[in-house]
């Protein structure tokens, strides 16, 4: 059976042209400093987001830990949105390898306003950790693919240095939200002092994420890469599909967009299910399952008839759209969700 996975856009695979660029590249010592490829990849991205230098890494968490590892030291308060990747998904990161306290705030689809970050800024007192970085995420992955407005981002940076605050972005699909607005990738990278994105989602390489700042925020980072085992040897095999990926796999996200909308339609024709198809703005779909159905019989009764889907917890199912998903493979999924259900 040929199965139409929709569990991530994590899934895709390498085209037969990435692997072929894979195959033929220059590679390396990069633990060295001696992988071509890799350094033409780092320099080419910090370009490209208007930032001094940037550094890849094997993961997106490993991103946002070197990132924020970088912007503190132990004892100081990290603030992020409740429903973060990084609160939720990183293993505790910031409070095991860092020594940080995490403050979660509760945004709305991700999205916090500037009054929150700076209601929840500590007053300088010996009692209080001192508040150091904001961490935000954009798109948001449990926002549902929300876009952040980059108006929050301006009226939040400004917040920041009022107090003298670092900010990160993750930025893990920020080319979704970059082809779904028409803001270009520098635009949101001025609001921030470092910012990651990630090769393996939609953009389709098989591994890695960079992440971009100033010299200073790089050399710090690139310690803590090695402190976590993430210093690498020829990964210019690596570094070229990413390159390759940048060149061809950016433009095309919108089908990515299209296809969720199709999804979305489909899934709020059917009475045991709650979404509301305008509020998908990018690639990913999260439904409420109603009624009588548990989430885990609507995954598996999915999964029987070749549709891939995962739980988002006790109520909700998560669908994410991506480049190995044709029309016509989501035309299926929408098909096969109403005919069930």
């Amino acid at each position: 059976m040929k199965y139409i996975d929709l569990r991530s856009d994590t899934v895709t695979r390498p085209s037969p042209e990435m692997r072929k660029v894979m195959s033929e590249a220059e590679v390396g010592d990069d633990v060295w400093g001696d992988d071509p490829t890799v350094n033409r990849l780092q320099e080419r991205v910090a370009g490209m987001l208007g930032m001094e230098a940037a550094l890849f890494v094997p993961s997106g968490s490993m991103a946002n830990s070197v990132s924020i590892l970088a912007h503190t030291s132990r004892g100081d308060e990290v603030l992020m949105e409740k429903e973060s990747h990084t609160f939720n998904y990183e293993v505790a990161a910031p409070a095991v390898i860092g020594g940080l306290q995490v403050h979660p705030l509760i945004g709305k689809s991700g999205v916090l306003e500037p009054e929150q970050i700076e209601s929840a800024i500590r007053p300088m007192d010996v009692h209080n950790p001192s508040t150091k970085l904001v961490v935000l995420e954009n798109t948001h992955n449990r926002g549902g693919g929300k876009i952040y407005p980059l108006d929050k981002f301006a009226a939040i940076r400004e917040i920041a240095n009022k107090h003298n605050l670092a900010m990160h972005l993750d930025g893990a699909r920020i080319f979704n939200a970059c082809v779904a607005t028409g803001i270009s990738p520098k635009e949101y990278a001025r609001h921030f002092d470092s910012l990651m994105f990630c090769f393996s989602k939609g953009l389709g390489a098989p591994v890695g994420s960079i992440v971009a700042g100033s010299k200073e925020f790089i050399e710090k980072a690139h310690r803590y890469r090695k402190m976590l085992g993430g210093g690498m040897r020829q990964i210019g095999i690596l570094a070229a599909a990413a390159d390759y990926a940048l060149d061809h796999n950016v433009e095309r996200l919108q089908e990515d967009h299209e296809h969720a909308q199709i999804l979305a339609n489909a899934l709020a024709s059917v009475k045991d299910f709650s979404i509301d198809p305008s509020a998908v703005e990018t690639n990913i779909i999260i439904f409420e399952v109603n009624g009588s159905l548990s989430v885990q019989d609507v995954i598996d009764r999915l999964a029987e008839k070749g549709v891939l889907m995962i739980p988002f917890g006790s109520k909700y199912v998560r669908a994410v759209t991506h480049l190995d998903v044709s029309r016509e493979d989501v035309e299926f999924a929408a098909k096969v969700a109403q005919e069930i259900f």
